[in-house]
């Protein structure tokens, strides 16, 4: 059964964490190759779940070292990105290595953190931020880094993940329109967040 949330106990020491550390790792690298899309040339969608929670709450506390206290904030920051049982969570990345071209393109997509959307057949999931992050300046350049969930109404996900279905990643924004389909591995991946 998926876990939906974190709790203090389920994290390790940092003498127990690193001594299966590259294990881990290595167990959450294969399972991420599965929860990746690209959607355009620069915006790839990390589909997180809990273990790839688990992981970054205990890499955050083995480089910080930050102790009981430390780890009641961390817990605070990427609880809501589990999946909750009705929902699919994104980190989603703008991945530009030229940093005068990143800074160019992210000036002009002000907004696209509320223009992201699944969509299956005549249906769209559309994306909802991660609580009220600012994901903008005042000046309208978006942050490279978004953190949405993607909430089904009542027997959505099954539509969206049934046999056969195609299921597309949508981003609308005037200056960033692209749109990707959801590899079968990565939907039979997704579907094991919606139980």
């Amino acid at each position: 059964m998926m876990k939906h949330e974190l709790v203090a106990t389920d994290i390790l020491s940092l003498e127990a964490y690193e001594r299966i550390r590259d294990e881990k790792r290595r167990a959450v690298r294969e399972i991420k190759a599965n929860r990746r899309v690209a959607v355009g040339p620069y915006a790839t969608f990390y589909f997180e779940n809990y273990d790839t929670m688990w992981l970054q709450v205990q890499e955050m506390l083995r480089i910080e070292k930050g102790g009981a206290a430390q780890l009641a904030d961390e817990l605070e920051a990427y609880n809501p990105m589990v999946p909750k049982g009705n929902e699919l969570t994104a980190t989603v990345m703008f991945e530009i290595e030229n940093p005068d071209r990143r800074r160019q393109l992210l000036a002009q997509l002000g907004g696209i953190e509320r223009m992201m959307e699944l969509r299956c057949g005549g249906e769209a999931v559309k994306g909802e931020i991660e609580r009220d992050l600012e994901y903008a300046t005042p000046d309208g350049k978006v942050s490279s880094v978004l953190f949405l969930h993607f909430r089904f109404a009542a027997g959505q996900a099954a539509k969206f993940f049934a046999a056969g279905t195609e299921i597309a990643i949508a981003i609308t924004h005037p200056e960033y329109n692209h749109i990707a389909i959801m590899p079968a591995a990565v939907k039979a991946e997704l579907a094991k967040d919606l139980g």
